[in-house]
């Protein structure tokens, strides 16, 4: 009887700490890391909650999956704007009032505090990130690249490339590599011109590309010595060479950025606590206190006066973040329209182009 009673006891025990725990799926490596710093630990120690951090390549897709097999087992997730906004249509995300989400500091409703995109029916946007393209200073002793078109010239620069697997920002910047300017991308991307032509610049060096699929994988290829340049996220580059000390170099030239957003999968549990978390997690400075841990800039306009410098108490963040204005000369916002409108036709041509020889 008392061995049933101790059993008994143990199990509540669990049951109320597993009661007082989320789950939160991110992208793991330095971004998942700065999550952890700037919102879980500081979640956890106001609210008592604690926050399971779980990993993913793009949680978009784990997150659908586990909505339409009902079983959610993820209380939020970090998906990319497209994503979120697809998700929503398909009903596959609850709904977020962003009347619920705390003003800024002089008042200002969240409604008007948060940057274009920064918000959506079922999502509360937390950084902006960027796809650049990045190189090791130490292959390229005299001239160096500096532009989008650079990263295309094999003969100028010799060297083989890093490239995401996949169609998104990949066409954009081949496209710009190209000379289209970057506010004519979209306009050209949405004829069959224009992707043939997308498509006509990748094979410009095709047999140069080592392919990646990981945020983490870029600064590693670069590291290792498998490639000379490679697009990356701004922040994994940032990372290896303010943290670690690499010698690598971000081009500004023809970046593409966009948005990351927390969202809640449709019927997942703990919902009041998933809502304190994405209010906590989205303040005014809790989004300044993340970019002390990577560069991404805030989604909040009141964020941007409180960021200073990074964790190492010396490098001074303002200017490694996307949406520095010295940054933004040839920059191109990613157009979430345009991806859900075209994501499975491109998708399904990227996966053709990439199987031929």
């Amino acid at each position: 009887m008392k061995k049933i009673a101790i059993t008994t006891a143990m199990t509540l025990l669990a049951a109320t700490a597993a009661a007082d725990e989320i789950t939160v799926m991110s992208w793991g490596g330095t971004y998942g890391q700065s999550q952890v710093e700037a919102y879980h630990k500081p979640f956890t120690a106001r609210t008592g909650i604690k926050v399971v951090a779980l990993d993913s390549d793009n949680p978009a897709i784990p997150i659908k999956a586990q909505v339409e097999a009902g079983n959610v087992t993820t209380n939020v997730a970090d998906v990319e704007y497209a994503d979120a906004i697809r998700l929503c249509d398909e009903g596959l995300l609850e709904p977020i009032n962003p009347a619920i989400l705390p003003h800024a500091p002089d008042g200002t409703p969240a409604s008007e505090d948060f940057l274009p995109q920064g918000l959506s029916d079922c999502a509360v946007g937390s950084i902006v990130f960027s796809t650049i393209f990045a190189y090791d200073r130490t292959k390229f002793l005299d001239a160096k690249p500096q532009t989008i078109a650079d990263f295309f010239d094999i003969q100028k620069f010799p060297g083989r490339r890093g490239i995401k697997k996949v169609p998104k920002a990949v066409l954009e910047m081949a496209l710009m590599g190209d000379g289209v300017p970057a506010d004519q991308v979209y306009a050209v991307l949405d004829t069959p011109e224009g992707v043939d032509r997308a498509f006509a610049k990748l094979d410009s060096i095709k047999k140069d590309i080592v392919w990646w699929e990981a945020g983490a994988q870029p600064p590693q290829l670069l590291a290792d010595g498998e490639v000379a340049m490679t697009m990356a996220y701004n922040g994994r580059i940032f990372g290896a060479a303010v943290a670690e000390g690499k010698p690598f170099e971000i081009v500004w030239d023809g970046q593409v950025y966009e948005y990351n957003l927390f969202v809640i999968p449709k019927g997942a549990g703990k919902q009041e606590h998933a809502l304190e978390f994405i209010k906590f997690a989205t303040d005014t400075q809790r989004l300044a206190d993340q970019a002390k841990w990577i560069s991404y800039g805030p989604a909040r306009k009141s964020s941007a006066g409180l960021v200073g410098r990074y964790q190492d108490g010396k490098t001074e963040m303002a200017s490694h973040m996307p949406t520095n204005p010295d940054n933004m000369s040839n920059a191109l916002g990613s157009s979430y329209e345009f991806w859900v409108d075209h994501e499975a036709e491109l998708a399904e041509r990227f996966s053709a182009w990439l199987s031929l020889s």
